[in-house]
């Protein structure tokens, strides 16, 4: 399925449908290049299920968590840009802060992927013009609520 956001508040609006179906051990998985806009994504998803402060980018971090009563459920964001070996996800401890929170990875290909898990949402961003083109995958677990 391709989904158009045209604009910033495109990608708001995708952001928060994508929150109000979301359930704890879900995986949203956020590629594309540089620029294509996953914290951008992360962000709006994060927004959506109530948080209202700063979201600092992962990248250097790896991993931020975000938790009730801030957020509706517990949020893993994650940015693997910088793993050289998907064995260092687990260096980090990425299964310890998964249990029953949702993940938000970025670059998940470096972390060996999750496309594999039902529960994981595939997304895939590419520049188009002035916006973005959403590329969206559904694992067994979102066939259901994702009409």
């Amino acid at each position: 399925m391709t989904v158009e956001l045209p604009d910033l508040a495109a990608m708001e609006a995708f952001g928060a449908r994508i929150a109000g179906l979301l359930r704890a051990g879900d995986v949203v998985a956020l590629s594309g290049g540089l620029g294509a806009g996953k914290t951008t994504l992360s962000r709006s998803i994060l927004a959506a299920l109530g948080y209202s402060g700063e979201v600092p980018s992962p990248t250097f971090t790896i991993v931020e968590t975000y938790d009730p009563p801030a957020v509706r459920l517990p949020v893993v964001h994650a940015d693997f840009y910088r793993l050289e070996d998907p064995s260092e996800a687990e260096e980090v401890g990425l299964d310890d802060y998964r249990d029953g929170a949702v993940l938000l990875a970025e670059w998940p290909q470096n972390a060996g992927g999750f496309a594999h898990e039902p529960a994981c949402l595939s997304i895939e961003l590419e520049i188009a013009g002035k916006g973005r083109i959403a590329i969206v995958e559904k694992g067994a677990d979102w066939l259901t609520r994702w009409q």
